[in-house]
Formats: C-alpha cells, sequence, structure tokens
C-alpha cells in the first residue's frame, strides 16, 4: 500500500519513520482467512436481535431510550447484556438520569403548578406565551413517545385552552387523565384539580 493512500495522517508519520529506521517499506496486513470468518461470525451473533425486556422503548435511532423507559426496566437490559469481569459499583438511582416515571411526574408537577399559578385574567401576550410553550413542550419533551402522543391528544381538539387560570387547570387534568387512562392508572376529579396544585387538599 503506497504510504500516499494512508487516510490518517498520524499513521502516515508514523509509516514513514518506520520506513526510514528499518529500510523496509510499509506492507499492508492482511487477515487469514480464519481470522476473516471468525470475525464474520461475531458480527452475525452481534448483528442477531436480542429481545428486550418489557418496557424497554427503542428511540429513532434503534437504541434503547433512557428517558422512554423505567429505571426497573432499563435494570432488566443491562442486567441481560454480558457483564465485564470487573463489576463496577452500581450508582444510586438518585444519580441516574430520570427514567421515563420520573421524568413524568416532574413534569405533571411544574404543568399543573404553571396552571395553579396562572392568571385569572391573563392578557392576549401571557395566552400567546403559554400556547407557544405548551407546542414547543411537546416538541422538546425527552421521551420522543410521550411527546408524540401528547402531540396528537392536542391535535384531537385537545388544543391548550388558555383564556383563564380555570379553563387551563382543567386543560392540564385533562391532558394528565388521557396519560392515566393510556398507561391503566385511576383519573383524576378534574373538579379538584384546583384544591389539589392550587389551594392544597387538607393536611397540606
Amino acid at each position: 500500500m503506497p504510504l500516499t493512500e494512508i487516510q490518517y495522517p498520524i499513521l502516515q508519520v508514523f509509516l514513514c519513520v518506520v520506513e526510514s529506521r528499518t529500510g523496509m517499506p510499509a506492507q499492508p496486513l492482511n487477515a487469514t482467512p480464519k481470522q476473516l470468518a471468525r470475525a464474520g461470525q461475531k458480527q452475525d451473533e452481534d448483528n442477531k436481535a436480542k429481545p428486550l425486556p418489557k418496557g424497554v422503548v427503542l428511540g429513532p435511532d434503534g437504541k434503547p431510550c433512557r428517558t422512554c423507559t423505567s429505571v426497573s426496566s432499563w435494570l432488566a437490559m443491562a442486567k441481560s447484556k454480558p457483564t465485564a469481569a470487573v463489576a463496577s459499583p452500581t450508582p444510586s438511582v438518585a444519580a441516574c438520569p430520570p427514567d421515563v416515571e420520573e421524568l413524568g411526574r416532574s413534569s405533571w408537577t411544574l404543568l399543573h403548578a404553571m396552571t395553579a399559578n396562572y392568571p385569572e385574567k391573563p392578557t392576549g401576550t401571557q395566552q400567546s406565551e403559554t400556547k407557544q410553550f405548551i407546542n414547543l413542550f411537546g416538541k422538546m419533551y425527552p421521551c420522543w413517545v410521550c411527546a408524540d402522543d401528547f402531540r396528537a391528544w392536542m391535535k384531537d381538539g385537545n388544543e391548550p385552552r388558555v383564556s383563564n387560570r380555570a379553563e387551563f387547570g382543567r386543560w392540564a387534568c385533562e391532558a394528565h387523565n388521557a396519560v392515566n387512562v393510556k398507561l391503566g392508572k385511576e383519573s383524576f376529579d378534574c373538579n379538584k384539580w384546583e384544591e389539589r396544585w392550587r389551594t392544597g387538599m387538607e393536611g397540606c
């Protein structure tokens, strides 16, 4: 292989030094047929689809999506992978990126707190900015599956209602209930949204 064909400059310099010191031109290293067969077999094994644990969601890139998968499913997937000889210490869940459940709880807390603090008589600018925020939130939400569902729900006649606090609070409660129904969870009584998120229930 002529040195001019080498694409990596650092390697080209290295081979020039070797040639100048040994007087021998660099020669390509060809793998033996046995090595090629072994490499092909390993590639085939790696390419075989292994079943993922229940609850693991793949991202658009085909890799497991951390923010779309619960911690328990993520850990189950990690346990199914071969481990190295030296195991690294398991970090506490608090030190890990949020899973789909933590992300959901935190996001709903934020949205409900926003509705609870929304003006009773918002200006046109406040209404416009709130709609813009909700639409961007639906586009930028880290769990892409959740984001797609949220945007689809809004397109299905559920645009953000931001004319006043009561409307916005009820809208957020309905959005949350739509997700709860999909997840097989109990729906919340939206007549109590303000008591839950603004004034506080008994004992708060």
